[in-house]
């Protein structure tokens, strides 16, 4: 498969990177620095210069053209303000789905955060409030397209832990937990696979678990 990833420079994609790679398939990573790329070569992706908060949607969907799926793991991360939220977050995910419709790539996986569905609570920090509701509008615009077999998935609380290759995931509440990075990117590598079909039009929740990931993914097919 060749898999495209907007945000290709972050802590998950990068990991992502390596599984795909050292599986065989052909993936590209989507980056603002040209001073990013050095990395993504060493993870065995082709790197993609493309400022997804000031390209058109055609100059993003030539470089999806030939992709059999992409992945939006792009962010404004810590650090940024409000307004950053709002063009990253959810801006630059509607554009990435828009090039993705125009190149006519149908499969389309999103990692997205846990409680991005709800308001946020009275007293949460008013940027991470931002966040949480750009995440919202962003995952609530994808899956209202039926040209795009979407998958939303949002981990609880990420963190640099080893990864365990054990995971809970369900298309539904998990409660909060934490996931690590290493975890999510697995996931994600299986959501991709040429077979797997069973998680296309799912919203997804994932933390730390017991059920290996393989497991994990291929059971959202059986409910």
């Amino acid at each position: 498969m060749r898999i495209v990833i907007a945000g290709g420079h972050g802590r998950i994609a990068l990991r992502l990177e390596r599984l795909l790679a050292a599986r065989g398939d052909e993936v590209a990573g989507m980056v603002r620095r040209p001073g990013q790329a050095g990395d993504l070569l060493a993870a065995g992706a082709e790197p993609v210069v493309c400022d997804l908060e000031t390209a058109s949607v055609a100059d993003v969907a030539r470089h999806l053209e030939g992709a059999d799926a992409v992945v939006f793991a792009a962010g404004a991360g810590p650090g940024s303000g409000a307004a950053r939220k709002e063009t990253v977050d959810r801006a630059a995910a509607v554009l990435f789905a828009d090039a993705a419709e125009a190149a006519g790539v149908r499969r389309f996986v999103v990692v997205s955060s846990m409680g991005a569905d709800s308001e946020p609570p009275e007293g949460t920090d008013p940027v991470f409030a931002a966040y949480l509701r750009a995440k919202g509008a962003a995952d609530a615009d994808i899956r209202s397209r039926a040209g795009l077999d979407w998958t939303i998935l949002r981990p609880g609380r990420l963190t640099d832990e080893p990864g365990t290759g054990r995971v809970t995931l369900a298309a539904g509440s998990t409660g909060r937990g934490d996931v690590p990075r290493d975890d999510v990117a697995a996931v994600l590598a299986e959501l991709l696979s040429e077979d797997e079909r069973g998680a296309v039009g799912l919203t997804l929740e994932l933390i730390g678990g017991d059920t290996p990931v393989t497991e994990a993914v291929k059971a959202l097919g059986t409910g």
